[in-house]
C-alpha cells in the first residue's frame, strides 16, 4: 500500500516537473520602473495572454528591474542568460545593451529603444541575422518642433535635460540640434547623469531658454516632477515626447502610446515562441502618435494653447 502510494506520488511529481519544464519561459528586464516602461511591460504581458498564453499554466514570466543602475542591468542579464529562457525581453537601451552583450544565442527582443543601431544592438534597421530584434520608440523630432512652435510661437531657444550616459539620449540630442537648426531654433542642453540631478540641470537652463523639451530619457522620465516644478516657477512651457508627462505636469506632448508599443513587442515574442527566428524580423517602429495637452500646466508655465490645438488633442487635462 505504502509502495503504491509512493510510486503514485513520484509519478505525479515527475508529471508536474515535465509539464512545468515544458512551459515556455519569457524573462523581462527594464532599466528602471516608471510609467512608460511599466506600460510596455504590461503590453507585452497582455499580448501574450491574448494569444492564449496563461501565466503559470502555459507560460512562465519573470521580471526584474535594474533600478536605474547599469551594473545591476548587467547582473540581471547574466542571470537570465544562465536561466536560458525561450526569449529575453529587454526594455530601454541600457538593459537591452546588457542583454545583447551577454548572449548571442538566446532570442532577445528589445523595446522602447530609440536608435538600436546607434546603441549597437543591431547593425541596421533591417533583419539582423542574429538573435536580436525589437521595437523602437524613435521620436518624431520634426513634429515635436512643430508642436513647440504651436505652444511657444516666439521661442528661439529650446532647453533639454538628458542623461549623458544613455546612448539613445545622446543620439537624440544631437539629432534635435540638427533638426532645430534647420528651422532657425537653438538647442541648449543640460546633462543629468543621475535621476537626482534632473531638477538642478533644469534650473541651470532658467534664463537661457524659452521653452523646455522633455525627451524619452529614463532619468528625465523618472524625475519629471522635479523638472515640472522648475518649469512652473520659471514659467517655461514643457513640450514632451512621452504623453504620460502631460498628466504629470507638461504643457503638451506628442508621443507614442507605450502600452501599444508593448503589445507590438509582445507580437514579436509570440512569433519567436512559435518558432520564427528573431534574426529574420526587421526592427519595427510604432507610427501611432497621440497629442495630449494640459491647460492648467500651460497656465502655470506661461503658455496659451490655441483652440485648434486643444481640439486636435486626444486627451485634455485641466
Amino acid at each position: 500500500m505504502k509502495k503504491r502510494f509512493l510510486v503514485a506520488a513520484l509519478f505525479a511529481l515527475a508529471s508536474f516537473t515535465v509539464a512545468h519544464a515544458a512551459q515556455p519561459r519569457v524573462a523581462v528586464t527594464a532599466i528602471v520602473d516608471h510609467s512608460a516602461l511599466d506600460a510596455v511591460r504590461k503590453g507585452v504581458s497582455d499580448e501574450l495572454a491574448a494569444d492564449g498564453y496563461v501565466l503559470g499554466k502555459s507560460l512562465q514570466l519573470e521580471y526584474q528591474s535594474a533600478q536605474g543602475n547599469p551594473g545591476i542591468a548587467a547582473q540581471i542579464a547574466r542571470k537570465f542568460v544562465g536561466d536560458r529562457p525561450n526569449v529575453i525581453v529587454a526594455v530601454a537601451t541600457p538593459s537591452a545593451q546588457a542583454v545583447v552583450a551577454a548572449t548571442r544565442e538566446i532570442p532577445v527582443v528589445f523595446s522602447a529603444v530609440t536608435d538600436p543601431v546607434a546603441a549597437k544592438l543591431v547593425r541596421s534597421w533591417e533583419a539582423s541575422g542574429t538573435n536580436v530584434t525589437g521595437v523602437s520608440d524613435l521620436s518624431p523630432l520634426n513634429k515635436h518642433l512643430d508642436l513647440i512652435k504651436q505652444v511657444a510661437p516666439t521661442a528661439k531657444r529650446i532647453g533639454v535635460v538628458y542623461s549623458p550616459g544613455e546612448a539613445n539620449s545622446v543620439v537624440l540630442v544631437d539629432a534635435l540640434k540638427k533638426a532645430a537648426g534647420a528651422v532657425g531654433l537653438t538647442v541648449v542642453e543640460s546633462a543629468a547623469a543621475r535621476t537626482v540631478d534632473v531638477p538642478s540641470a533644469a534650473q541651470s537652463l532658467v534664463g537661457r531658454v524659452d521653452v523646455l523639451y522633455a525627451p524619452t530619457d529614463n532619468n528625465v522620465t523618472s524625475a519629471f516632477e522635479g523638472l515640472a516644478k522648475v518649469a512652473d516657477q520659471a514659467r517655461l512651457p514643457i513640450v514632451a515626447a512621452d504623453t504620460d508627462m502631460v498628466r504629470r505636469g507638461a504643457t503638451a506632448a506628442l508621443g507614442l502610446n507605450y502600452y501599444d508599443l508593448g503589445r507590438q513587442t509582445g507580437k514579436l515574442v509570440v512569433r519567436i515562441l512559435q518558432g520564427e527566428a528573431p534574426g529574420k524580423m526587421p526592427t519595427e517602429v510604432s507610427q501611432t502618435l497621440e497629442l495630449v495637452v494640459n491647460q492648467s500646466a500651460a497656465r502655470r508655465q506661461g503658455a496659451t494653447l490655441s483652440p485648434e490645438l486643444i481640439k486636435t488633442a486626444k486627451k485634455v487635462f485641466d
